[in-house]
């Protein structure tokens, strides 16, 4: 099996975002667990062994490892930052929601001075209702960026019901500008929790905390004081910091004012952006953090855990466990791996000094000094943990990597890392950029290899391959992932010593060769940088090519539905992956425009249509094409059939219109080659299929060049035809021209 035949596994996605979620890797569940169930049994009867072990060399993803540990491993997860730690053991060890609500309520009627703190915090966001004038907090403030004081508010008045974003009054404007002048001493409490006074770091810490508004800070500080407070048991105060870690990060300036839910990667503020409620962010908080699925063991490293699963949390670094490692062979590697964000590491040493002092935030005062990391680097670091890995495993173990949000660049260092560490790559499935890609390893031998030279031919030949196997155009990043593979393959993809930024761009410049002196590659929307637009093959009638990958997507999916009346989104995802395995894995949002077009969810599952059935359907295309012949006739055409899904009506001897009745959107060569006029020419589709048809269009350039001119008639437009009493030719092009093809509004999403 080559590398790119490999079917994508199929997720499914988590319940609910969670904490911190616009930072963690966006994974689907289940992907892990389904892995390592075809390559690392928990249970091995021959032996009777229960409880492989399984290492996670970066713990950046927290709820991969409790996937595992619920599965049956026993998981081993190296993870150094403090923030990730605690997300981890917060996953795996929920708190319920009645002891998150019992935190909150205490915390509430503690006191501020004669004020209860929960009034107390609450006015620090008060306003005026609009309506009634009486004062109502806020939900949040709009900012823009480098102004004194907000320029709106959004609230919802306790009072009269009054709701939504209005401009601020100038009591708002002075209350900011007040907590700007006021909030030095609190500024100071929690720039001291992350650097002390005479801390060479300091000064990137007074740099990060610019991200917070000083009416933030003050109710930080405040809310942050209470950790320390006597009486404070462990259980309250672990609860206590889960919900203040979200307040953390619900309160600084990197939330957009519209409301999207950015992935920042940089400390950049945008022009607009929101000041959030505190105290609302605290409430809002317990049900991310409230507990859903069921708790596995826990525990610091050099506690134990059962052999039935659980998880072993080692703080320090995975080049430092090797020693472990003796007491625990490891059976398997899954990770995601962590891409570059300034942002989150650069909070992350913030907020662990907020919630458990500057200690906790030593080990990542050097994140506070890096302003930039480019892809040169995080090559470096990714190769560094991999070499360690590699010692810790037994020859031909089996490795999984996620690589979330991937790009160019992202792939190029993955691949290289492991190569360079002595990892055989297996297999690459990819599905979109918005899903993580999937690669595959066993450990091989650490032997010295001389790199070989690029090899135009071989990274081209990879392209062409791709885009002859998917048939119709794509973005730049399957290719590149493609031409990665044949790069490895040939061993060409990095050589020994070779500084890292090298790497990632003789890997870029390769597949910019290879794509730009290929004259026979066609390219869409393109603008200045190879990896915009799209990419294609000249689709002549003489090239060997598959039929467009959206048009045997829709077959597999409508004979999927006929072979199984009732089924989950989950059995068609993975029917269709094994269908178009590696890069081919076709996306959530053509699978949901197909089930869209054809069918409709009940309970839960997904049903064809009744009028969708091949029996129902075939009898409707000889009712389209008995129809079309007599309203030919009615208007002193000829008809001549030429199939039963292909009717001509003429004009003496020239074929006035040709129509082609398709009961899909599948529009093959024989109708894109057809030799009657384009003007002329029509393709007879259900409604739903008409959308479906435009859905293509929209995606595929090189099939709206093709059908240019051709027009789609829908089947409720040929019945209306046939219903009218008196119709003239006249009239009939009007009608057809008032009902186009479009695609639906309201449709089923599923990207």
């Amino acid at each position: 099996m080559g590398i790119l035949d490999t079917p994508f596994i199929i997720g499914y996605s988590p319940s609910r975002d969670g904490p911190l979620a616009r930072f963690l890797p966006p994974l689907e569940d289940g992907v892990a667990a389904d892995w390592l169930s075809r390559h690392a049994s928990p249970f091995d009867a021959a032996q009777g062994k229960p409880g492989s072990w399984v290492l996670d060399p970066f713990g950046v993803a927290p709820r991969l490892p409790v996937e595992m540990a619920r599965a049956g491993y026993r998981v081993l997860v190296a993870a150094h930052n403090p923030i990730a730690r605690f997300l981890l053991e917060m996953t795996a060890a929920p708190p319920t929601e009645s002891e998150l609500k019992a935190a909150l309520a205490d915390l509430a009627v503690s006191k501020k001075g004669d004020e209860r703190l929960e009034a107390h915090i609450q006015s620090l966001y008060l306003t005026q209702c609009d309506n009634c004038k009486k004062d109502t907090p806020a939900r949040a403030f709009l900012w823009r960026k480098g102004e004194d004081a907000p320029f709106a508010r959004r609230y919802e008045c306790a009072a009269c019901g009054d709701a939504g974003e209005k401009s601020v009054t100038e009591l708002d404007a002075a209350r900011a500008r007040k907590f700007a002048e006021t909030a030095g001493l609190h500024h100071a409490r929690l720039l001291e929790r992350v650097a002390q006074p005479n801390d060479p770091d300091r000064e990137f810490v007074e740099e990060a905390l610019a991200v917070y508004q000083p009416r933030a800070i003050y109710a930080l500080a405040t809310l942050i004081n209470r950790l320390d407070a006597p009486g404070v048991t462990p259980e309250r105060r672990r609860a206590l910091s889960a919900l203040f870690l979200s307040a953390c990060d619900r309160a600084n300036n990197l939330w957009r004012a519209d409301n999207e839910r950015p992935r920042p990667k940089q400390l950049t503020v945008s022009n607009e952006f929101r000041e959030n409620n505190i105290w609302m962010a605290l409430e809002a908080a317990i049900s991310e953090w409230s507990a859903q699925g069921e708790a596995v063991p826990i525990v610091q490293w050099p506690k134990k855990i059962p052999e039935s699963g659980g998880i072993i949390i080692y703080e320090g670094r995975i080049s430092e466990l090797a020693s472990i490692v003796n007491e625990a062979p490891i059976a398997a590697v899954v990770t995601a791996l962590p891409r570059p964000n300034q942002a989150y590491w650069t909070l992350c040493a913030l907020w662990a000094g907020w919630l458990w002092g500057s200690e906790a935030a030593e080990p990542f005062h050097l994140v506070l000094r890096r302003r930039r990391y480019d892809w040169g680097w995080h090559l470096e670091a990714l190769q560094n943990a991999f070499h360690h890995t590699f010692d810790l495993l037994k020859l031909a173990a089996p490795c999984l990597t996620l690589v979330p949000e991937p790009e160019p660049s992202f792939l190029t260092a993955a691949l290289a890392a492991c190569e360079t560490s002595g990892f055989n790559l297996q297999s690459l499935a990819m599905r979109t950029q918005n899903d993580a890609a999937q690669l595959a390893w066993t450990r091989g031998e650490r032997l010295p290899r001389e790199r070989e030279r690029v090899n135009l031919t071989s990274v081209r030949a990879a392209i062409r391959t791709h885009l002859a196997a998917r048939g119709e155009p794509t973005l730049y990043l399957p290719l590149h992932a493609a031409a990665l593979s044949a790069l490895t393959a040939d061993r060409a993809l990095v050589a020994s010593r070779q500084p890292t930024d090298e790497v990632i761009r003789d890997a870029a410049k390769a597949v910019q060769d290879a794509l730009l002196g290929d004259e026979t590659l066609i390219r869409y929307r393109g603008g200045e940088n190879v990896d915009t637009g799209l990419w294609g093959l000249d689709f002549s009638p003489q090239a060997e090519t598959s039929e467009p990958l959206s048009d045997r997507v829709e077959m597999a999916v409508v004979n999927f539905l006929v072979a199984h009346p009732a089924c989950a989104l989950e059995e068609i995802l993975r029917d269709l992956s094994t269908r178009f395995p590696g890069l081919l894995t076709p996306s959530l949002g053509l699978v949901g425009e197909v089930l869209a077009s054809y069918a409709e969810p009940a309970d839960g599952q997904w049903k064809l249509r009744a009028e969708d059935a091949p029996s129902a359907r075939k009898a409707e295309i000889r009712q389209m094409a008995d129809m079309l012949q007599s309203i030919g006739e009615r208007l002193d055409f000829g008809t001549n059939r030429l199939d039963e899904r292909t009717l001509v009506w003429e004009a003496g001897e020239t074929s006035a219109y040709v129509f082609h009745i398709k009961a899909s959107a599948v529009v093959g060569r024989a109708v894109a080659e057809s030799p009657y006029p384009r003007e002329r020419s029509f393709v007879v589709v259900p409604g739903g299929r008409a959308s479906l048809l435009a859905y293509k269009l929209g995606r595929d350039p090189a099939l709206a060049a093709r059908l240019d001119g051709l027009r789609v008639l829908k089947f409720r437009a040929v019945r209306a035809l046939a219903e009218q009493p008196t119709l003239t030719q006249q009239a009939f092009e009007a009608q057809i021209a008032g009902d186009p093809a479009q695609q639906a509004r309201g449709q089923l999403r599923l990207f």
